[in-house]
């Protein structure tokens, strides 16, 4: 409603400027030697007022054309920057299609004249790795160096992905440790060398990594757990390889305490020990371990020990039947326990009863072995062949448990 307001009181002064000059023209002489020019004040009004306004317009006609050429060139740039702001969102739209050449082109396409030439050069590598092009890839990475100036973290993390992708695990774990001095707390820097450490199988590096990937989250909870457990495995394996009981010990000196008690840990720790001849360390750890939680992994393994008070060994086992006297991988242990302690009776008696509790390959060899001992060639062969019959046929518990633990592979792998 403003411009109303201002029509009505222009209006108002023009019609008051109108009854004014009505009433009283006025006179203005204007003289000059012998020249005189007469008219009249509304007259001389008017034309003093034509006269401002185009020596008004004159002079902002003058002072335009002096910025003629500057606004020229900027509607040159403006032009040449819409232009590739066009190019780039059509490049950026057929990458995510998967037309790879054609996202390249377009991405290439006035890639200098853009606000930010640094994102299509990014785009463009991308765009040529798809297409298996290293050289090309390579070439748009170091534009997109120039471009970025100083700051080139996005370049170089881009860089070691599309590395990564190539498989270069080489290449790609320099620009990841040049990356890591420059940025040590950066999540996605720690994931992607994480992920090159575990292609490499650099088990120590990873280990290093560790407390950073805590404190940073790079990991949920529950998949930083699965990746320190699986590099303190490796590295025991590494330990136990070396075939030296002290640096396997050493190792497991180094794993976390709540590693230490898990079940999987103690398992191979403890097969390792006994691998390596160290007995009576093996028997206090699974002893230990049992004490605190019973699994029949470790009882199983307990049964396979060869310790030089092998009684003392058989009467711990022993002392584990009470409340457990159905329990097959205890009874299969104290046959083992029994035989190697040369009571051949007992041994029998603990082998049939885990056998008649739960049919198994392993206790139906066991016992074959210890009646061919005995000289019961027989009844020795029909025990091996029943346990050759298990084999062949396992049962779906066990098929159902080794089909989980291969899908939670998976998950962990993915």
């Amino acid at each position: 409603m403003s411009w109303l307001w201002r029509l009505l009181a222009a209006l108002s002064i023009a019609v008051l400027i109108g009854l004014w000059a009505y009433q009283d023209n006025g006179y203005v002489l204007l003289g000059r030697g012998h020249t005189t020019v007469e008219m009249s004040l509304t007259l001389f009004i008017l034309l003093l007022l034509f006269a401002f306004v185009t020596f008004y317009v004159l002079l902002r006609m003058l002072l335009g054309s002096l910025h003629i050429p500057r606004q020229l060139q900027d509607w040159r740039q403006r032009r040449r920057e819409g232009r590739a702001a066009r190019n780039a969102r059509r490049g950026l739209l057929e990458l995510a299609r998967g037309n790879w050449s054609r996202a390249e082109r377009r991405l290439l396409r006035h890639a200098e004249q853009g606000e930010m030439p640094l994102l299509n050069y990014l785009a463009a590598a991308r765009a040529a790795q798809k297409q298996n092009a290293p050289d090309r890839r390579d070439h748009y990475l170091a534009q997109a160096h120039r471009a970025a100036g100083e700051d080139s973290f996005a370049v170089e993390l881009t860089q070691a992905e599309l590395q990564i992708a190539q498989g270069q695990n080489e290449q790609a774990l320099a620009t990841l440790v040049h990356l890591q001095n420059r940025h040590p707390h950066h999540p996605q820097v720690l994931y992607l060398l994480t992920g090159i450490y575990v292609e490499l199988q650099s088990w120590g590096d990873i280990k290093a990594l560790l407390p950073a990937l805590r404190k940073h989250r790079v990991y949920p909870r529950e998949a930083l757990a699965r990746l320190e457990k699986t590099v303190e495995l490796h590295l025991l394996r590494i330990a136990a390889a070396a075939g030296k009981a002290e640096a396997l010990a050493g190792a497991w000196e180094h794993v976390s305490r709540p590693l230490r008690q898990d079940v999987d840990m103690l398992c191979c720790y403890g097969a390792w020990l006994i691998e390596l001849g160290e007995h009576a360390r093996a028997e206090k750890l699974l002893r230990d371990a049992l004490r605190r939680q019973w699994h029949d992994r470790l009882v199983a393994l307990y049964g396979r020990l060869e310790t030089k008070e092998a009684q003392k060994t058989l009467a711990t086992a022993e002392g584990w039947l009470k409340g457990r006297e159905n329990n097959a991988a205890l009874l299969l242990a104290l046959g083992r326990l029994a035989r190697h302690c040369e009571l051949w009776g007992k041994a029998r008696a603990y082998l049939e009863a885990s056998i008649g509790h739960r049919a198994d390959a392993l206790a139906c060899r066991e016992l074959g072995e210890l009646l061919e001992q005995m000289g019961e060639k027989a009844a020795a062969a029909d025990c091996f062949r029943d346990g050759l019959r298990l084999l062949r046929a396992p049962d779906a518990a066990a098929c159902c448990e080794q089909a989980l633990q291969s899908l939670a592979n998976s998950k962990a792998s993915e």
